[in-house]
């Protein structure tokens, strides 16, 4: 601690008193910019406000007064970021009583470029609205969320709609395990031949292989089903091809999703009609190989976050953190 005692002066011309100013000690404020910063990085690295008073010999109050002041500091530096090229869009939950909120993500810079709260068209119009270079968006990647994709279409109208992989894979596989339930309840309820039917055939050992060689054997239809959807997968898994590449591809998709909506099954048939609704976005997948992996990354950054100021109610001081510790 360092104390510094300074004059108090009085102007003859205006007859305003004013005190002397210290380098590095904004005015009005009693602690250096220095001192303020570590008491920032401190809370930033996990103590939390009581630990920080105690041991520094301030209130929790002036903990929090200085973090937020830090915080609006930095948003503000980063106020006119111009809108990212390649662009991942995805929901997260805030609280019960504001509900959900949208994650704008950079996912070429891997940072996150705002959070709205909503995820409606009429609750994120008002922002999108306001929201300047909204034509330099390249790809907007997004799951299978159809209320996203609409409002891609139009607030990005420049923009690439590619599917996330991974979500993709998901609603193949939940469809697939629906189906097979409805076949086989008894053996669907088994965990270990349930993680089984979830895998890659790449990422099973001999002993799993013949286990499923086995159940094959009692039921040849699910094993002509679990086949088809293990190519489907493999088919999507597929990136970096070129434009002639995709061109072959996309015939052997079209063709699979007309097999499943000609399948007979309500779960393969409600399967078929998703992915030929969103064919398009998932044949991006091919060329643009960016994925909502880093937003969902973030998510639960922004959890923790939140575990660490046990629960923020106001969706503003929330959005600032975000803003800030996320970038």
């Amino acid at each position: 601690m360092l104390e510094l005692e300074s004059g108090k002066w009085q102007c003859r011309v205006c007859g305003r008193y004013f005190w002397q100013r210290f380098p590095g000690i904004l005015p009005r404020l009693k602690a250096s910019e220095a001192y303020r910063r570590s008491v920032f990085l401190q809370h930033w690295d996990g103590v939390n406000r009581s630990r920080l008073s105690q041991r520094e010999g301030i209130g929790s109050g002036t903990v929090e007064r200085w973090f937020q002041d830090l915080l609006q500091r930095k948003a503000a530096e980063k106020k006119n970021a111009p809108c990212p090229r390649v662009l991942g869009i995805d929901e997260h939950f805030f609280t019960r009583r504001l509900g959900y909120a949208t994650t704008l993500c950079d996912l070429r810079g891997h940072k996150v470029y705002d959070v709205v709260l909503g995820r409606s068209e009429l609750a994120l119009e008002p922002y999108l609205e306001r929201l300047e270079g909204k034509q330099q968006v390249q790809v907007v990647c997004m799951d299978l969320a159809p209320s996203y994709r609409a409002i891609a279409r139009k607030y990005f109208p420049n923009a690439r709609i590619v599917a996330d992989r991974f979500h993709v894979i998901r609603v193949i596989n939940q469809h697939f395990l629906g189906c097979w339930r409805e076949i086989d309840p008894v053996a669907s309820k088994h965990r270990g031949l349930v993680s089984l039917m979830r895998r890659h055939r790449h990422n099973l050992t001999p002993e799993q292989q013949l286990r499923l060689d086995a159940y094959f054997a009692s039921y040849p239809a699910i094993e002509a089903i679990y086949r088809f959807k293990q190519k489907l997968c493999y088919l999507l898994l597929k990136k970096h091809r070129t434009r002639r590449q995709c061109a072959k591809l996309a015939p052997r998709f079209l063709r699979a999703v007309h097999q499943l909506r000609q399948a007979g099954l309500a779960q393969l048939v409600t399967l078929g009609q998703t992915l030929h609704d969103w064919r398009e976005e998932i044949a991006a997948m091919w060329r643009f190989t960016r994925n909502n992996g880093i937003t969902e990354g973030f998510h639960t950054k922004m959890e923790m976050l939140q575990r660490q100021a046990f629960g923020l109610r106001n969706f503003e001081n929330y959005r600032l953190r975000v803003k800030v510790l996320c970038s």
